[in-house]
């Protein structure tokens, strides 16, 4: 899989909202990799991660988020379902699931029924390593601010307005995958 080419299909290569979408994508890939080859014992899927990582956001353009270039008409936080559907329709089920799950620290059924949000109703959890482990990396990264790592402290904070179950989840990664 080249997932540079299956975001040129979305994206035409000359507009910022790719250029944005590369770069940030390439942050959490990059971040992703460097989490993954710290746990050689869990035997991740390294290729995986990096191709996972670069499409988790390709649904943005769907999206209505003209802060980033996106003029779409969804809510912005519909574009992980809808990625899930292009990465289906690309033939990569796997892959999708990434795209699906990557939101906040995932979003459960019951958030969805709670505050009515506009999502499938379905549970769109990370649950294997390599779907917590691009969630995680990609907590770190804004597509505003290009190429700013954000401190565990910022992530913290902005995972807050979710809800204290998606900060716990966080810090439940955070030291299983970053802390020595």
């Amino acid at each position: 899989m080249d997932p540079l080419e299956i975001i040129s299909k979305y994206y035409s290569p000359e507009t910022d909202v790719y250029r944005i979408l590369v770069s940030h994508s390439r942050d959490v890939a990059d971040k992703a990799l460097m989490i993954a080859r710290a746990h050689p014992e869990m035997q991740l899927d390294e290729q995986f991660i990096e191709e996972a990582a670069m499409v988790h956001d390709i649904g943005i353009y769907l999206c209505d988020a003209r802060e980033i270039g996106c003029n779409g008409s969804y809510p912005y936080i519909c574009h992980g379902y809808l990625g899930a559907e292009l990465m289906c329709r690309e033939g990569y089920p796997r892959h999708a699931l990434v795209c699906e799950r990557h939101t906040g620290t995932g979003i459960t059924m019951e958030d969805i029924e709670q505050q009515q949000l506009p999502l499938p109703h379905r549970d769109m959890m990370p649950l294997t390593p390599e779907e917590k482990i691009v969630c995680l990396a990609d907590k770190f990264f804004s597509k505003t601010k290009l190429g700013v790592e954000k401190s565990v402290n910022k992530v913290r904070q902005s995972l807050f307005r979710y809800g204290a179950d998606n900060v716990q989840r966080f810090d439940e990664w955070h030291k299983l995958f970053l802390s020595d």
